[in-house]
């Protein structure tokens, strides 16, 4: 906002030295008690940076238009109308869309800050993680097209789930008010209010909104970079300090137990959906249900903890905890769904 008190001011500063604080933390102890392992965990969020960079820089630059430009109300009016139609478009655009669980958190972020329908944006939120034209190309190639078809068909009925469902219950003090306070997490929305009445195209011309493109663009960029970074160096430290084999141990057997274990087990424990196809693979050399399977990859992919850190930045706890309660339950359907199918 254009009038800050200290106190705002101080709220707004302590996140950022936090999301920077942790990852500095991590680093050093990284640093300190296993040497060897430092300079790969660089590396990998280097790389992991510089493969999000360009959606980050397409989402900071897309919001900062729409801020100084004042055409913020024009996109958020193409999120109106008819819900249910716009629940399964999102669901279906997030099904098939090329970005992985924390690709797809600069768009999120896009799509709040200019009043998108928290049901779409959860339609979308929920299936985008799940699956991708490579991802269904690299799955079908090792699990088999059956079980691409169905993570695909998934990924889509787990964003009509959470969409409907956040919809139905829009009302409720779960989803009312369901954005933190900007000011107290350095917030995606811009610095200003925005403009209103028709929207100046060429908003360079007038100092004004030159200056809040600026300012909207380093806010964006800032909340994006500190939470991506804290995101992508715990990704590192899940996959070089957790055991695939301790994960294995927990999801063989038949029956409904293991489908419950695999939704419980891939919700916290990282594995892109790339990462997870040769360990799913495995898993079912080895003996693992089906069902489990299924549920493990879904629960994996909508809830791992980077992606999970994301939209804690973004939403308040109770939105939060529905979105994974989302994942859980939409996971564990699509398990014994496909176990009975296979």
């Amino acid at each position: 906002m254009a009038d800050t008190t200290h106190s705002q001011d101080s709220a707004r500063r302590f996140p950022k030295l936090n999301a920077w604080g942790v990852t500095l933390v991590l680093l050093l102890l990284i640093a300190v008690f296993d040497t060897p392992q430092f300079t790969p965990t660089l590396t990998f969020l280097i790389e992991a940076l510089a493969g999000t960079a360009p959606f980050i820089l397409f989402a900071v630059l897309a919001v900062a238009y729409l801020k100084a430009s004042g055409s913020e109300n024009l996109l958020a009016k193409a999120f109106s109308g008819n819900q249910a139609r716009m629940m399964v478009m999102a669901a279906l655009l997030g099904g098939l869309s090329p970005f992985c669980s924390c690709e797809v958190i600069p768009f999120i972020a896009a799509l709040l800050a200019v009043g998108a329908p928290l049901g779409a944006v959860m339609a979308f939120w929920l299936a985008s993680p799940l699956m991708d034209p490579a991802m269904f190309a690299i799955t079908s190639g090792t699990l088999g097209w059956e079980f691409a078809t169905a993570k695909a068909l998934s990924a889509i009925g787990l964003g009509v789930l959470g969409g409907f469902g956040t919809m139905l219950f829009a009302n409720t003090p779960v989803f009312s008010n369901p954005l933190r306070e900007r000011p107290a997490v350095g917030g995606c929305c811009g610095v200003k209010e925005p403009f209103s009445g028709t929207p100046v195209w060429r908003f360079w011309q007038a100092s004004e909104r030159s200056a809040v493109f600026k300012d909207t663009a380093l806010e964006n960029a800032l909340f994006l970079l500190k939470w991506l970074t804290l995101a992508y160096v715990i990704e590192a430290m899940m996959l070089a300090y957790v055991p695939a084999e301790m994960i294995a141990g927990l999801l063989g057997g038949e029956g409904i137990w293991p489908i419950l274990m695999g939704a419980l087990v891939g919700a916290p424990a990282y594995l892109n959906g790339y990462a997870a196809v040769p360990l799913v693979d495995a898993l079912l050399a080895q003996g693992m249900a089906p069902g489990a399977a299924m549920s493990f990859v879904i629960a994996g992919g909508v809830s791992c903890i980077p992606a999970a850190i994301a939209v804690w930045a973004l939403v308040k706890p109770k939105v939060f905890i529905a979105y994974l309660g989302y994942a859980l339950i939409g996971s564990v359907i699509a398990g014994m769904i496909w176990q009975a199918i296979a």
